[in-house]
């Protein structure tokens, strides 16, 4: 019941939170030691420039959704908890949750600039990086 254009922001919003490394740690961090400064400043070199706009695009996701969209994104886009799960959880009633689900989707494939249909001109001029009077030749002859 999810339109392309839903899933493919859903799934947008997923990748910016694995890329801002928001996604729940499972194991133990080996990789780094532990920082004798008790405020953690050591961790903030860690941050790269894409976690940092990562995180920013997130943000601005989930302003765009609203509040009453936002825990629902993050429960299923980050923590992939299963609709049977949310609606238990927030004592919602049996199969509302998809229907919620897809109106979360739809506020962000707005927010993202997706569209369930294709907008604009029929036809555009070919671009190309060819001089004005040059000819395009496909087999060189």
């Amino acid at each position: 019941m999810i339109e392309p254009h839903q899933l493919l922001a859903g799934e947008r919003l997923r990748a910016d939170f694995t890329r801002a490394n928001l996604m729940p740690r499972t194991t133990s961090n080996w990789a780094s030691p532990i920082s004798s400064d008790r405020r953690g400043s050591n961790r903030a070199r860690e941050f790269t420039e894409t976690m940092i706009a990562a995180r920013q695009s997130v943000r601005a996701a989930l302003d765009g959704v609203g509040p009453e969209f936002s825990g629902l994104l993050i429960d299923i886009c980050r923590f992939l908890k299963g609709l049977e799960d949310v609606e238990r959880e927030r004592v919602w009633p049996a199969r509302s949750a998809k229907i919620v689900l897809q109106l979360a989707l739809e506020r962000l494939a707005r927010h993202y600039g997706y569209g369930g249909a294709a907008r604009g001109r029929t036809s555009a001029p070919i671009r190309t990086w060819l001089a004005a009077d040059a000819v395009f030749m496909v087999d060189g002859t």
